[in-house]
């Protein structure tokens, strides 16, 4: 019998449209003349959904006796007589009432496509197994139900209902989604932006993973060996070398260059597993790798070069970074071309990049000027090379010779010296030349087979030997010492460049340089030391005191001290260039210092020239009011009536008593910004509190609307705190609401985290201005000074970052203002009742 076809619709999460999209098919096929029937739908009373149902075939639902509760399931078996031809079965993962055949819904599923009927079904990402916990992590709501990742990729066709997150939001906030009691607790839960924007991505991504599986699988069952470059891969080859971080972040940044590019680190070991390693290298950049969002890969193979192509064409990569050899030059010319050569060779479509590292043949140092010109290696192999050269030159030549042939042999003698001169210098060319002379005397000039120089002529030969391999000498030392030092200038140049531009780096600069310094002057160690002592910068071994130089930098605030070789005069020039950057970098580091103090010190004189305005307005308008009515009844004595001294009375204490209000916010600003703010943490239930600041400002049911969760947890804060943080928020909140119109306060729960939120319909706030809003003495524009001096929502968010929480605003929809206490409930952390602590 032929198995039915599966087409899963993936949605990121609730209310993107599955349901909908799924009938709106179901009528489109039944349309076209195809048996549909909807096998199971769940409307959640959304109007639209229901109306796309209308004309299709529904299957009667079996009612299932649980508890004495009747629950509506999918009749598997009427599905299965009816036999359509496509069946539609909304939500895969849904868990089945106890007392049906199956336990969950995907195993219906399973056996009506064995029964072959084609099956179109709905599920949101939350619900796929693999992605449960990562879900968790990012809404704080644990998924009870779940459908194996092997169920949805065995499906025929998968699509995603896609909707924005913020189009998704407006449809929540219309009511499109849940019933207008549910939506206020779901923005601000579940269906935050953040979270729906990363549940949008979990679920193009895990597609992306499942049309990438697709295409091996299509690519290895057509034999298709190139690479398909459908996204960024990019492979980084590590040995255990230090070079392998560089490497990974090189390759980060490569893949991150491209929307969906993946990054995958791999290792080649062989197979008896005896190829050098660092095991903790490794595993640290192995961590590495977690971090930066790649995984990490290990083949076995004996050449390294095939081996990361092959694994690299095994996952279709695009790109493969490889570090420069380490090798020095002699040892790269003994051992043949590297990994990199073979890698380049074999790697066909896929991009090579070779990164150079601090460790590519041996690390950078300035040339040596003093010394022989040629290194000791090349005069080791210039007297070897006249070892071995001349007696196989003198075999050949006698195996040749003739009476005929001495000028040949004397010229192929005299190009032997040439060759050793170029190779070795003097010494192993006049070597050579006198081995060469003797040769030739002693094998073919007669008398044979003796050494007699009887003729002026040979004598006269044998020094223009000598003399030709002087002066050839001489041509390649030259060379030789002119070529060093253009590396020298080279070199110099490079450090000059480095050390100019390093006091560019800011904070960096300094470390950077005493490295660079360490190592193109090849020193054991460096250290920068401060004028009081304190160690700035240090690289290397540490600095023996009594093997160290000591060189001043700057005007005497700190010195350079330096262990290991000596320097030359060329070098010391260098260094003095070194020191003077140490000593710019030093003192731009003291300007960034000055810089930050002197704009802590603006701060601090705005906040107190704000503070002296607010006094000399806000304070003195309560002053001069007590004032005035004190003097009033002290000048008019018993002539006032009953009830205009009452008045007066009345005035004078009104005055007073909001004077010692705007004096304590003072106060109590003053020991926020300080961080001496005594806070007693203890479990407080938020509906209490909640009412407790209502029953302050005498606010009723008229003015504000409660949607307090009853199940809400105990809070860790502070209540006399806390209170008064919702006290100057339901304020500001009232102040602003038009009239007719109620403030809204809801509490919820988000994880370990309880929510207390405040919702006002007024004019809101623009989000550039929100920062202002914090500030102390800001009143955003209030002219009237009737609202105090601007020092509320300041108080409150260090009232609520001092318990532990924080105060955020966001948007309310349809407009206005929602403010956002957020405290950790009790048993979240560590908290223990009564025990005062103070804000940092």
């Amino acid at each position: 019998m032929r198995r039915g076809r599966l087409r899963v619709l993936l949605g990121a999460a609730p209310g993107v449209g599955k349901t909908y999209e799924m009938l709106e098919e179901g009528r489109r096929l039944s349309a076209e003349g195809r048996d549909v029937v909807i096998a199971v739908v769940e409307t959640h009373g959304r109007a639209a959904t229901a109306a796309q149902a209308e004309g299709l075939e529904v299957v009667p639902r079996r009612a299932i006796a649980h508890r004495g509760v009747a629950l509506d399931e999918m009749d598997l078996d009427a599905v299965l007589s009816r036999h359509p031809r496509i069946a539609l079965v909304d939500e895969l993962a849904h868990t089945n009432a106890p007392g049906s055949r199956n336990d969950k819904r995907w195993q219906d599923v399973e056996e009506l496509l064995a029964a072959g009927i084609d099956v179109i079904t709905t599920v949101n990402v939350q619900h796929i197994a693999s992605l449960n916990d990562v879900v968790e992590k990012i809404t704080g709501v644990v998924q009870r139900e779940t459908v194996p990742d092997a169920v949805v990729r065995a499906a025929d066709q998968i699509e995603v209902v896609d909707l924005a997150p913020q189009s998704l939001r407006d449809r929540l906030s219309a009511g499109f989604v849940y019933p207008a009691e549910r939506i206020d607790a779901a923005l601000s839960n579940y269906f935050r932006l953040g979270n729906l924007t990363a549940l949008r991505e979990l679920a193009l991504l895990w597609l992306a993973d499942e049309v990438d599986s697709a295409l091996r699988t299509y690519r290895t069952e057509h034999g298709i060996e190139g690479s398909w470059q459908a996204r960024e891969r990019v492979v980084v080859a590590l040995t255990g070398g230090a070079e392998g971080e560089t490497l990974l972040r090189r390759g980060a940044r490569i893949a991150a260059r491209s929307a969906g590019g993946e990054l995958l680190a791999v290792h080649v070991s062989s197979q008896d597993g005896l190829r050098a390693t660092a095991p903790g290298a490794l595993a640290e950049q192995r961590a590495l790798v977690d971090q930066l969002g790649g995984s990490y890969h290990q083949v076995v193979g004996d050449d390294v070069g095939t081996a990361l192509v092959d694994f690299a064409r095994s996952v279709n990569a695009s790109q493969l970074v490889i570090g420069v050899s380490r090798r020095g030059r002699v040892a790269a010319a003994l051992t043949g071309p590297g990994i990199g050569a073979t890698v380049i060779r074999a790697s066909g479509d896929i991009d090579v990049h070779i990164v150079n590292h601090a460790r590519a043949g041996g690390r950078f140092a300035l040339p040596r000027l003093a010394g022989p010109a040629l290194s000791a290696k090349r005069r080791i192999l210039g007297f070897v090379t006249a070892l071995t050269g001349g007696p196989l030159l003198s075999w050949l030549l006698f195996a040749t010779s003739s009476a005929d042939s001495i000028t040949t042999d004397v010229l192929a003698y005299q190009l032997l010296v040439v060759v050793v001169a170029l190779i070795g210098g003097i010494w192993p060319a006049v070597f050579a030349a006198v081995l060469s002379g003797l040769t030739l005397d002693f094998l073919f000039i007669d008398p044979l087979f003796t050494v007699t120089i009887d003729d002026p002529d040979h004598a006269l030969s044998l020094v223009l030997y000598v003399v030709i391999a002087v002066l050839v000498s001489v041509v390649v030392d030259q060379a030789a010492r002119r070529a060093r030092a253009g590396r020298r200038a080279a070199a110099e140049s490079e450090l000059l460049a480095t050390v100019a531009g390093s006091i560019l780096r800011g904070e960096t600069a300094v470390p950077a340089l005493v490295s660079r310094a360490r190592e193109a002057f090849g020193l054991a160690g460096v250290r920068l030391v401060a004028a009081d002592g304190s160690v700035l910068a240090t690289d290397g071994e540490p600095v023996r005191d009594d093997r160290r130089v000591s060189i001043p930098v700057g005007d005497g605030r700190a010195v350079l001290e330096l262990h290991g070789s000596d320097l030359d005069a060329s070098e010391r020039r260098l260094l003095d260039v070194v020191v003077t950057q140490l000593a710019a970098a030093l003192e731009r580091t003291d300007l960034v210092e000055t810089a930050a103090e002197a704009g802590a010190l603006a701060e601090t004189d705005q906040v107190r020239s704000a503070l002296l305005s607010a006094v000399s307005h806000d304070l003195r308008r309560p002053l001069a009011a007590a004032v005035a009515a004190l003097g009033g009844l002290r000048a008019a004595g018993d002539q006032l009536s009953a009830d205009d001294r009452r008045e007066l009375l009345e005035t004078a204490d009104e005055s007073l008593a909001t004077l010692s209000v705007l004096v304590t916010d003072l106060l109590d600003v003053s020991r926020v910004q300080a961080g001496v703010l005594a806070v007693s943490l203890a479990p407080v239930d938020a509906a209490g509190v909640v009412l407790a600041a209502l029953d302050e400002l005498s606010l009723g049911p008229d003015d504000v609307e409660l949607a307090l969760d009853p199940d809400l947890p105990a809070l860790s804060a502070d209540p006399v705190l806390l209170q008064r943080v919702l006290v100057n928020v339901l304020t500001n909140a009232e102040r602003y609401t038009p009239d007719g119109v109620r403030v809204r306060v809801a509490t919820s729960r988000l994880g370990g985290t309880a929510e207390i939120r405040v919702i006002d319909h007024g004019p809101g706030i623009a989000p550039e201005r929100r920062v202002d809003m914090f500030s102390p003495f800001q009143r955003l524009g209030d002219t009237d000074n009737t609202a105090g001096l601007g020092l509320g929502l300041a108080l409150s968010r260090g009232f609520a970052e001092g318990m532990g929480g924080t105060l955020t605003p966001e948007d309310t929809p349809g407009g206005g203002l929602t403010m956002v206490i957020a405290l950790p409930v009790v048993g979240s952390e560590a908290v223990a009742s009564g025990i005062d602590r103070r804000t940092t």
